[in-house]
């Protein structure tokens, strides 16, 4: 009989602390070490709640830097689960989560050996790789791409999250609609009160950003820093829309006469 995973009684934050040696930085006008998050040459991240959220504009390394964490906690750039390779990354181009990988160092309380990481664009190759690994042992396919896409990321969800571990979330949010959105803020709270499970989150949407009991931190160019979800300029442009549609389209529309 196999051995049984060995859980902690510890509760989450498992992952602690990561930082950034510089003397491991080959280059620090390449991508990714001259983002703002490296501005000083350099950088440490401390998490001290179950729940972490990453707010930022497009370009500013949050994927990236989530794509590290990942690699530190044993998961393959593409998503999935521990030892997973949904995706061959033989002739890739771009490998800056990893290189800034190689570039971090991280502290565990304990380091845990469960959870995922999910990465929406690469859902369906994570997702084709559940369904071959079952069939090839003669068990049920999960089979999460019968559905729609909003529809198979909460059943995945609701089916991956409920045990202790990890579990790094990139803009878990692409393929859900705002009811679907509290399902998924349902499902974190449920996480958040067992106390066995970690999550690290970037997102764009602020309703996830108002997760509560969550702490939350925006990449802008003076750095990462806390920040309240009201003043992420997420919520600022939706705020504005919701209170005159009509006049915010007016103003965000214009464009000088050529």
């Amino acid at each position: 009989m196999a051995a049984r995973k060995q859980l902690t009684r510890l509760k989450a934050p498992y992952l602690r602390r990561i930082l950034l040696e510089p003397s491991l930085v080959a280059d620090w006008d390449q991508y990714p070490w001259n983002l703002p998050i490296f501005r000083d040459r350099e950088f440490e991240f401390e998490f001290t709640t179950p729940i972490t959220i990453i707010v930022g504009e497009n370009g500013t390394g949050k994927s990236t830097l989530l794509e590290a964490i990942g690699a530190l906690a044993g998961y393959d750039e593409a998503g999935g689960g521990k030892g997973y390779r949904p995706v061959d990354h033989s002739s890739a181009v771009d490998k800056s989560g990893i290189s800034l990988a190689a570039a971090l160092r991280c502290h565990w309380l304990p380091k845990v050996t469960a959870g995922w990481f999910f990465r929406a664009e690469s859902f369906y190759s994570v997702a084709r790789y559940l369904d071959r690994a079952a069939l090839d042992v003669g068990a049920a396919p999960p089979d999460f791409l019968s559905w729609s896409h909003g529809e198979g990321f909460i059943r995945f969800f609701e089916e991956r999250c409920r045990r202790q571990g990890i579990y790094i979330l990139d803009e878990p949010e692409s393929a859900l609609s705002p009811t679907r959105q509290i399902e998924l803020l349902k499902l974190l709270q449920r996480m958040e009160r067992s106390g066995i499970a970690q999550v690290i989150m970037a997102t764009h949407s602020p309703l996830l950003m108002a997760c509560p009991n969550a702490r939350l931190f925006r990449i802008s160019r003076f750095g990462l820093n806390p920040t309240d979800f009201h003043d992420t300029d997420h919520f600022r442009m939706m705020r504005d829309f919701c209170s005159d549609p009509a006049a915010f389209l007016a103003e965000a529309l214009y464009e000088d006469e050529p």
